[in-house]
C-alpha cells in the first residue's frame, strides 16, 4: 500500500491558487451568452475539461508514472481506484449541473457565498468518518456560518417565506463536492492513483452521464446549437480550462493538507467573485450579501483557528 507524506506549505500555496480560480469561475458562468441551458453548458465545459486533461494523462501512462496504468499494480487496488472514480464521477456529474443551475437561479454572488459551506461539510464528514471530532468553540463558529447562510438565503429578511428553493440547489454543490473530495483524498493517500488520473477518470464518467441526459432533457438540436455557437463555445472553453487547472491544483493540495484546511484557504473566493462581478457583469453589492459574506468568512476563519488550537501540542 502506498502512503504519501505531504508538505503543509505546498498545500497552502496550491490552495491559494485555487482561491483565485474559484473566484473567477462563477463570473464565467454568469457571463455566458443566453441560449445554452444549465445542463448543456455543464456538459460542454466538462467535455473541454476532459480534453485539457488528456495530454497529461497520456504522458503519465507513456512514462509509466501513472498509478492506475503502472505495470504490476495489484488488480484489487486497480479495481478499488476505478470503483471510487465511478462513484465520485456520478457525484461530480450532479454537481456540475447543479453548479450552473444554482448560479443561474440565485446569482453569482449569492451562490458563491453559499459554496463556502463546503469546509463545514468537509470537516463534518472527516469527523464522522475518521473520528476528527469538533470542540464547542468550533460548533459555535459553525452556528455563525449557518446563521449567515440563512440570512443570505432569505434575502436578509430572516423569514422562511423569503427562502428561495433554488438556494437548496446551490447548497447541493458543496455537499456533493465534500463527499467526493473526502473519499478521493483517502484514495490519493492510500493508493497509487495520481491526481490527474483521478481527475481524468471522473471527467470521463461525467461526460458519459451528462451526454444522454442533455440529449433527452434539452434535445439534440439545442445541444448542437450551443456547441456550434462561437461565443458560447468560448465561455465553455474558458470554464473548462479554469475548472481543470483548479481541480489539478486542488487534488495536489489535499495530498499535502486536510480537505477542511485546504478549503478554509479558499474562504475569500466570494469576495473575488463579487469584485469581478462588479467589474464585468455590472453587479452591485447588497447590504445583506456583505453581511452574510462577513459572517461566513468570520465563521470559517474561526473554525480554522479553533482547529489549530485543538491539535496544537501542549
Amino acid at each position: 500500500m502506498t502512503t504519501f507524506t505531504g508538505t503543509p506549505r505546498v498545500g497552502v500555496a496550491l490552495a491559494l491558487c485555487c482561491l483565485m480560480l474559484l473566484g473567477a469561475m462563477p463570473v464565467i458562468v454568469g457571463g455566458r451568452p443566453a441560449g445554452a441551458s444549465a445542463l448543456t453548458f455543464a456538459l460542454l465545459y466538462s467535455v473541454w475539461q476532459l480534453v485539457f486533461s488528456l495530454p497529461l494523462t497520456l504522458a503519465e501512462a507513456r512514462a509509466g508514472k501513472g498509478g492506475v496504468f503502472r505495470s504490476g499494480l495489484p488488480q484489487g487496488e486497480r479495481r478499488k481506484i476505478l470503483g471510487t472514480a465511478l462513484f465520485t464521477g456520478a457525484l461530480f456529474a450532479l454537481a456540475a449541473w447543479a453548479y450552473v443551475l444554482g448560479f443561474e437561479k440565485v446569482g453569482a454572488v449569492n451562490a458563491a457565498i453559499a459554496l463556502q459551506i463546503y469546509p463545514l461539510l468537509a470537516a463534518s464528514l472527516e469527523a464522522a468518518l475518521f473520528g476528527r471530532r469538533k470542540s464547542r468553540t468550533e460548533l459555535l463558529f459553525t452556528l455563525l456560518i449557518v446563521g449567515a447562510l440563512f440570512h443570505l438565503a432569505t434575502g436578509g429578511r430572516w423569514q422562511m417565506t423569503g427562502l428561495s428553493p433554488w438556494f437548496a440547489v446551490a447548497l447541493a454543490v458543496p455537499l456533493l463536492w465534500a463527499v467526493a473530495h473526502v473519499i478521493l483524498r483517502e484514495t490519493l493517500l492510500r493508493t497509487a492513483a495520481t491526481p490527474n488520473e483521478v481527475t481524468t477518470s471522473r471527467l470521463v464518467i461525467v461526460v458519459v452521464l451528462l451526454t444522454p441526459l442533455a440529449l433527452v432533457v434539452d434535445g439534440p438540436a439545442a445541444v448542437v446549437a450551443a456547441a456550434t455557437d462561437t461565443m458560447t463555445e468560448a465561455f465553455t472553453v474558458a470554464m473548462g480550462l479554469a475548472y481543470y487547472v483548479e481541480l489539478i491544483l486542488w487534488f495536489h493540495a489535499v495530498r499535502h493538507i486536510d480537505v477542511s484546511v485546504a478549503s478554509s484557504v479558499t474562504v475569500p473566493a466570494p469576495a473575488v467573485t463579487l469584485l469581478l462581478s462588479m467589474a464585468f457583469l455590472g453587479a452591485t453589492a447588497e447590504a445583506y450579501q456583505l453581511a452574510a459574506l462577513t459572517g461566513v468568512v468570520a465563521g470559517l476563519l474561526g473554525l480554522m483557528w479553533a482547529s489549530t488550537r485543538r491539535v496544537r501540542p501542549a
